[in-house]
This record gives structure tokens, C-alpha cells and sequence, in this order.
């Protein structure tokens, strides 16, 4: 089932000075794989009951089949997969997803991460504030639930 209507325009994603979001394809799978498992531990902590993702052992091979997935989802309008990329498009670091919901009532579920070496930079709460704003401004929900974040 679409998570959104067919003639809704996907909105262009977000940018700023030190980051932008693109949508997470399969040419992402190198630069996905660094940053997932150069996080794993807090990545687990966070998503490892909700996802089962992701585990210790992830392979770039899984990893490729779980970004074509994602890339296929957006084409059938299921969930929506970005990647968090510096502003140089250098290094990725993070990824939001904007997913069916979990709870009854709620018209959809963002969930966002960053790579470890960056979560003492405010790069997590800045990009929760501009997917907020975004996902507000932007998209046709009108309640969205944020799992693991404070409302």
C-alpha cells in the first residue's frame, strides 16, 4: 500500500551548510556500508528490536540488498530512504527514513540516524529540526511519529 497519494510530488529534499539529504539508492551501497558499520553498535541499540538491523555480521552484499529494496519501496511510494550526505557529498552521515507508521492514529514514521564519529557535533538534533519543519511543511501527514525521539 502507497504511503502517500499517486499525484503527490515527492517534495525536493533538504539542504544546508554541512549537509544535504539524497535519495538512498544502490550506488550509495559503499559509502552506506562505512557509515552503518562504523556505527553498528549504536545503530543496534537504537533500531536492533524495532528492525533487527543492523547486525554485527552485515555484509556489503546485504547491505546492496537492503538499499535496492529501499529503492524500490520509493518507486511503489511505500517509505522514503535518504541518505544524510556532508555538503561536500563526500561521506555519508546518517540516513532519515520516512516509513508507514507503527502506532494507530499516525499517518506515518520518520526515523533519522548519524554516524557515531558525528554525534557530539549537533548534526542529529539540526537534522531532526529541519525533518520536522520538512516533513511539516511538505508532506500530506498530518500526524507523524518520531520512535526513539522525544515529540
Amino acid at each position: 500500500m502507497a504511503l502517500v497519494p499517486p499525484d503527490f510530488v515527492i517534495p525536493t529534499p533538504p539542504a544546508t551548510d554541512r549537509w544535504r539529504l539524497q535519495p538512498l539508492t544502490i550506488h550509495d551501497v559503499v559509502r552506506d556500508y562505512d557509515a552503518v558499520m562504523t556505527s553498528q553498535p549504536e545503530l543496534w541499540q537504537r533500531f536492533g528490536n524495532l528492525w533487527g538491523w543492523p547486525a554485527p555480521d552485515l555484509s556489503l552484499e546485504q547491505d546492496l540488498i537492503d538499499l535496492a529494496w529501499h529503492q524500490k519501496e520509493a518507486q511503489r511510494r511505500q517509505s522514503f530512504a535518504y541518505a544524510v550526505m556532508d555538503a561536500a557529498v563526500h561521506q555519508q552521515v546518517g540516513c532519515a527514513y520516512v516509513d508507514p507508521p507503527f502506532t494507530p492514529g499516525c499517518d506515518a514514521a520518520v526515523l533519522y540516524w548519524v554516524r557515531t564519529s558525528v554525534l557530539g557535533s549537533g548534526l542529529e538534533a539540526e537534522l531532526g529540526q529541519v525533518l520536522r519543519q520538512w516533513i511539516q511543511d511538505h508532506w500530506p501527514f498530518r500526524r507523524v511519529e518520531y520512535p526513539g525521539r522525544s515529540e
